[in-house]
């Protein structure tokens, strides 16, 4: 094994609320390049499954495939995941991080920037509680606790509602007394990490009009103008835009006070039933496996058949919306579990947009399937604050 001693790595962690997916990377060449190439390798990645549960496992890879550790073990919390993998990284021979980088769905108001994670933003983090009570506080436990374990490293936050900073306040704002934006209450937008890796990797033939959509177990549409979200599904929370996995995507607000005055639900109990068991899972009694409904459509399950007509015709939709927004589109790129995995679920919302020359397998090249980078991504932000002086 060589020794990987003098390399500058950077480990991302992108946490969910049950797994921990990770990311090692180092400078091709060895660095010194600012030129702005793009030489982020990966060295190891890997991911902590069923934290919390009995069922947990722990995988670690290299980029070709090659399986360095796969072990079911139970993992009682995010610090147990991270502790074994402090000493996995020792097994391999790599050196300790120079810096971690934190994905970071939500930051609220104040914090749209990448940046280097200090007892300021550690504060406005906590401040933001509310704009994000579901995201925020696991990702500042597991900023602490990754703090204390790779104690000499320099920490950095990516944030998923950055690149939608450049939305105009027609996008941004919402119907109500202006006061509430002003505290903060607009619509931020997600996937933002993912949004801009696939403007990175696509670089010069990103044409002037494009839309992403990323689909996964939380799901989205974005519309870019010259490389810039002008528009985007979500909104002030992940809760919003297109019906998803298991959340409701967007809801008439009348419907909110209908349960709490019919049904005597309060914030938390709203806040389950939106997240936990709307969505995808609301239409299908539970299932909100795309793969699993794509089974039980095909052996004429009506209930899974109408989940996937809903989730495609809403992204469909929105897709419309947004050809009206830029005035065309010149592009189209699905990316994100469903939108790189699905070709029933592409099919579906591209038909019906043939009139503006967007349908799938296209030899035109109008409509792209791309992977997802958000872990090289954010060791991209976390490079170039090292290298500014932010680190």
């Amino acid at each position: 094994m060589h020794n990987h001693a003098q390399e500058q790595t950077i480990l991302v962690l992108n946490s969910g609320s049950s797994s921990l997916k990770f990311g090692l990377f180092a400078e091709a060449g060895g660095g010194g390049n600012n030129d702005g190439s793009d030489n982020e390798t990966l060295l190891l990645a890997g991911a902590a499954e069923g934290i919390g549960r009995d069922d947990g496992s722990l995988r670690v890879k290299t980029p070709d495939g090659r399986v360095l550790l796969q072990q079911k073990q139970t993992l009682e919390s995010q610090t147990d995941a991270l502790q074994k993998l402090s000493q996995v990284l020792t097994q391999q021979h790599h050196a300790r991080p120079a810096a971690v980088g934190h994905r970071v769905v939500h930051g609220g108001p104040h914090l749209r920037t990448h940046q280097r994670i200090t007892g300021d933003v550690r504060r406005q983090l906590r401040d933001a509680l509310h704009f994000a009570p579901l995201h925020i506080p696991p990702a500042l436990a597991l900023i602490d606790e990754a703090t204390q374990i790779f104690g000499d490293a320099t920490h950095f936050a990516c944030f998923d509602t950055a690149f939608h900073a450049t939305l105009p306040p027609r996008a941004a704002q919402l119907a109500l007394p202006r006061r509430y934006a002003q505290a903060g209450v607009i619509r931020y937008g997600f996937h933002g990490l993912s949004y801009e890796s696939l403007v990175r990797q696509l670089g010069a033939a990103l044409p002037r009009r494009a839309v992403f959509a990323h689909l996964g177990n939380g799901s989205s549409v974005c519309a870019l103008l010259d490389g810039q979200s002008v528009d985007t599904s979500m909104g002030l929370t992940p809760t919003g835009g297109i019906p998803m996995g298991t959340r409701c995507g967007d809801l008439d607000p009348g419907v909110l006070l209908y349960l709490m005055r019919a049904e005597q639900l309060d914030a938390d109990a709203l806040e389950t039933l939106l997240n936990r068991y709307g969505g995808l899972a609301g239409y299908s009694d539970g299932e909100s496996d795309m793969q699993a409904l794509e089974k039980r459509a095909a052996a004429g399950d009506a209930r899974a058949s109408l989940a996937l007509d809903v989730f495609a015709t809403a992204v469909r939709k929105t897709i419309g919306g947004y050809a009206a927004l830029l005035g065309g589109i010149d592009l189209l790129v699905f990316t994100g579990g469903i939108g790189e995995h699905s070709a029933p679920v592409r099919r579906l919302v591209c038909e019906g947009l043939a009139f503006m020359g967007l349908v799938e397998n296209d030899p035109a090249g109008k409509v792209r399937v791309l992977q997802t980078e958000e872990e090289k991504q954010i060791a991209r932000h976390c490079r170039a604050l090292m290298r500014s002086g932010a680190g």
